[in-house]
């Protein structure tokens, strides 16, 4: 968490730096300032119900497999996985991490992973719909590194969901395929390959038993997917109560929905803890028409802030009380 946070930290520096370097600070605050503060707390609730519709995600696909969960330590576990998948490299850490607390509040890991595997169809399903209609719809705006970026984006999600879909519904190929590329690495001198296998196996069952979910709970998990595609609608909405707490009304809602769609797209992909850097930067490039040059580096930065930044202060203080909670628990 240390070594993350200090490298989240670094990113954050070297972005603004970029970002602002010839830039007027002290007008791009005062501009931010001049912001409707109603606009802004709408963006803020926005995002909290984000956490709200995963919260309630998971408190319903754990309910199935006969497992009690308040509403607000699944929320409070949403939170937790914020605050980890922000930190690390393409968000990897959150999911483990809150299968981890979800352990620690006495819930088994398998029904915990299982729960996240739903919801991480649910993103995967969410983010390519949404961003590729959105795409359809505004090629216009899609020029230069943000059409590269938008390009990458669209592969690697598609071949993510692909993937995550063979690993569920044919769990047999993926065996063979991952003992095929297994025995391939033992036999070219790679140490250890047995141990890897087993840890391999291991989750390709946690796939096979998502399967069987999917299967004998197909009214949960179409809702489940439904509530993904609801919480993606909130956390895209959010730079249209930015756009407006500027005063402007020349794009509509659906417009800057699609901008950011395509955003979160184009950036969801990328190696970098909270996409920190490209999101900056592609805001920069998309939004251009949606604000002008005047407006453009202060909504990105209360953007960013409603959406990222904010939050990341929230879910730290979120999981610091927890680890403190814990300990006093023990003792």
């Amino acid at each position: 968490m240390v070594f993350n946070a200090l490298i989240f930290a670094v990113l954050i520096i070297a972005t603004f730096w970029f970002v602002f370097k010839d830039q007027d600070i002290g007008q791009i605050f005062d501009v931010a300032k001049s912001a409707n503060p109603w606009f802004l707390l709408l963006g803020v609730f926005f995002m909290l119900m984000y956490f709200a519709m995963e919260a309630i995600n998971i408190k319903s696909i754990l309910k199935s497999f006969g497992e009690k969960l308040s509403f607000w330590k699944s929320y409070k576990f949403t939170m937790i996985g914020f605050f980890f998948a922000a930190i690390t490299p393409s968000a990897t850490g959150g999911q483990p991490l809150e299968v981890y607390y979800m352990a620690k509040e006495k819930i088994p890991a398998a029904h915990g992973a299982l729960a996240l595997l739903v919801q991480v169809c649910g993103i995967q399903i969410s983010t390519m719909l949404l961003g590729t209609i959105s795409m359809v719809l505004n090629t216009n705006l899609l020029t230069g590194p943000v059409l590269w970026l938008s390009i990458f984006g669209f592969v690697i999600n598609g071949i993510a969901l692909a993937a995550l879909l063979v690993c569920i519904f044919n769990n047999k190929l993926t065996r063979n395929l991952v003992n095929g590329f297994m025995s391939f690495l033992k036999h070219i001198g790679f140490k250890k390959i047995e141990n890897k296998r087993e840890k391999v196996g291991q989750s390709l069952d946690q796939y096979a038993e998502g399967a069987k979910y999917m299967k004998t709970h197909k009214k949960e998990f179409l809702m489940a997917i439904f509530r993904v595609f609801i919480q993606f609608c909130f956390y895209f909405s959010v730079p249209y109560c930015i756009y407006r707490a500027f005063g402007l009304e020349g794009m509509s809602f659906f417009e800057i929905f699609a901008l950011q769609a395509i955003l979160f797209m184009a950036t969801s992909a990328l190696p970098l803890p909270g996409a920190i850097g490209a999101s900056e930067s592609v805001f920069l490039n998309l939004f251009g028409l949606a604000f002008g040059a005047e407006l453009l580096p202060s909504a990105m930065l209360l953007n960013r802030g409603v959406t990222f930044y904010l939050f990341v202060l929230v879910t730290l203080f979120v999981v610091f009380f927890n680890i403190v909670r814990i300990k006093n628990t023990k003792k």
